[in-house]
């Protein structure tokens, strides 16, 4: 039933790209050592969606004509840092700021998720 709840999906999607942001910074501090590893970042879930084409129309069934996919709105991308003399582009600060990001984005689409399970229980009398 709550599937097809946009408000769902949307936080079922925040919740999967922080996961996946936490996933590449946990790659860069696995390769902070590395010479000549470049460091990779993926946007937060806020400018990756403000990225894609929200005028379009979404698509609320698969069948549905003209729907835009809400998957893959973010691409990997280089950091941009200035790497070290070994090559290595990895600033493991930089890298505990975007886990901490990560962590934050990923408690905030739970707490969507929570509040509106509970509007939907009150709403059911339960």
């Amino acid at each position: 039933m709550y599937q097809s709840l946009d408000l769902f999906r949307t936080a079922g999607a925040m919740a999967s790209h922080a996961g996946a942001r936490q996933a590449v910074v946990a790659r860069n501090m696995a390769n902070a050592d590395t010479p000549g590893y470049q460091a990779q970042a993926l946007p937060s879930f806020r400018d990756a969606y403000r990225a894609s084409d929200n005028a379009a129309l979404r698509a609320t069934r698969p069948a549905h004509i003209g729907g835009v996919d809400q998957t893959g709105l973010a691409r990997v991308r280089a950091a941009g840092a200035e790497p070290a003399p070994n090559g290595n582009a990895v600033s493991v600060e930089e890298e505990m700021l975007r886990g901490v990001e990560a962590q934050r984005e990923h408690s905030r689409a739970l707490a969507i998720y929570r509040h509106s399970m509970t509007v939907l229980r009150s709403v059911l009398g339960r």
